[in-house]
């Protein structure tokens, strides 16, 4: 991504561009729109809100950044598992992309912890 990017702003970044390679694939060959619209939307979203983590002008704010991209990581969760069921995807694509998504969502879990226990929350 960049000189100044860090491990959770890496990885979901290029978890962004599978993302982004996954859409492309589904409507190309199945000519599935709307909920591959709504994977592409949510499994973006979680890079975009970690970079707004990182620019963030106060632990609030950033604590709400991540708890947004830990959201939006879940979500992404639930469309891969519908495009799984019902066969626009292969099981082991879904899965793949399915365990880096928890990978994401405990590493933000964890920052939010953290991020909470050191404000007295």
């Amino acid at each position: 991504m960049g000189t100044d990017s860090n491990p959770l702003a890496d990885k979901s970044y290029a978890f962004a561009l599978k993302i982004v390679k996954l859409y492309k694939e589904v409507v190309r060959k199945e000519k599935e729109f709307l909920l591959s619209k709504q994977l592409l939307r949510a499994g973006t979203s979680i890079g975009a809100n970690v970079s707004e983590a990182n620019g963030a002008i106060s632990k609030a704010d950033f604590s709400a950044k991540i708890s947004i991209a830990y959201k939006e990581s879940l979500e992404t969760k639930y469309w891969l598992h519908l495009l799984k069921d019902s066969d626009y995807i292969s099981s082991i694509e879904a899965n793949k992309l399915i365990a880096e998504a928890d990978e994401l969502s405990k590493i933000m879990f964890s920052i939010l912890k953290t991020s909470r226990l050191n404000n007295g929350k």
